[in-house]
């Protein structure tokens, strides 16, 4: 019997291959990245070359050893991608090594061991920052306060490990309100709870993650159910509990403004690998990570889940 070869119905106009996708991505995250390092300094910044070099290395490293073509596999810049990401969800005062575990997991195990792109059934980025949660949980939580960023020598030093970050360190909105939920008074004396629009700093930043996230929607990168579908569970699911007790509970602006929302619903969640395929199943699947969040950031042991919304529906995706 002769079996019939054809090729698979493959794009070829300029701008849809894998690479030309990624750095659309990655073009996208600028406005973030740079709100972060306005607000919280260097160490962003610093921590992300950092976590390219790293990526780039382990999936080098795991492409020689398979016998793969480098050059090939490398020019896709999704190690780059799964680097950018990862870093921009670290707070600013990581040192190198907690970058370097964390990235080299994500690359090594979460992508490589499984096949590599469009193998790995989890979302990489968000396994190594689950990794590094669970592990490191103190140097995980260490925010810096909005508007009082260290100099671009102190991030460094605190990249390098040579000195105290402790002295410049904060609560994150998300924190603080988990915190005092249920105390009006200690609530309203909370001064990075009165930003514009989800407590001082973290509105920007979500802000400028939205506007990178509309780039992806206009050029056509990703599509508006994923985002549309988490953000808007996410904010359903608040509104009735802050009806209910607004001194208990978060609005829906605040969570929507503040944590890695705007990252998770445009970025994270639209990994085109782990997610939902279909125009229904992605309106499903990111509804129920927006639930998921809003249940882990008011009832569970983490102020944002972000990272474990994702990888569990992943797993049902």
């Amino acid at each position: 019997m002769a079996f019939i070869t054809v090729t698979s119905p493959h794009a070829t106009q300029p701008g849809n291959q894998t690479g030309a996708f990624m750095r659309q991505v990655l073009y996208a995250t600028v406005p973030g990245l740079a709100a972060l390092t306005w607000l919280f300094g260097y160490g962003t910044l610093i921590n992300l070359i950092w976590a390219v070099v790293v990526a780039l290395a382990s999936e080098a490293l795991v492409l020689k050893m398979r016998g793969r073509d480098l050059r090939f596999y490398l020019a896709d810049y999704s190690a780059v991608v799964t680097a950018v990401l990862l870093a921009l969800a670290l707070p600013p005062t990581s040192p190198w090594w907690l970058t370097l575990i964390g990235v080299a997991f994500s690359i090594i195990v979460a992508k490589q061991l499984y096949g590599g792109l469009g193998m790995n059934p989890f979302n990489p980025a968000m396994v190594g920052y689950v990794l590094l949660l669970i592990s490191f949980p103190v140097a995980m939580t260490r925010w810096i306060a909005p508007g009082d960023a260290p100099t671009l020598m102190q991030s460094w030093q605190a990249f390098l490990g040579t000195t105290q970050v402790d002295a410049f360190t904060g609560a994150t909105p998300l924190d603080t309100f988990r915190t005092w939920a249920g105390d009006a008074e200690q609530l309203a004396s909370q001064a990075i709870l009165n930003g514009a629009l989800a407590g001082q700093g973290w509105d920007g930043v979500n802000g400028a993650f939205l506007l990178g996230g509309l780039y992806l929607l206009v050029r056509k990168i990703i599509t508006w159910h994923i985002p549309v579908g988490g953000l808007a569970g996410l904010a359903l699911t608040a509104l009735p509990f802050w009806l209910y007790d607004p001194v208990r509970y978060a609005s829906p602006l605040f969570h929507l403004f503040s944590g890695a929302a705007m990252l998770g619903a445009f970025f994270i969640a639209t990994d085109p690998v782990s997610a939902a395929t279909s125009r229904l199943g992605r309106l499903i699947y990111c509804v129920l990570i927006g639930v998921l969040l809003w249940v882990i950031r008011s009832h569970g042991g983490y102020p944002d889940a972000l990272a474990f919304a994702v990888l569990l529906m992943n797993r049902s995706a």
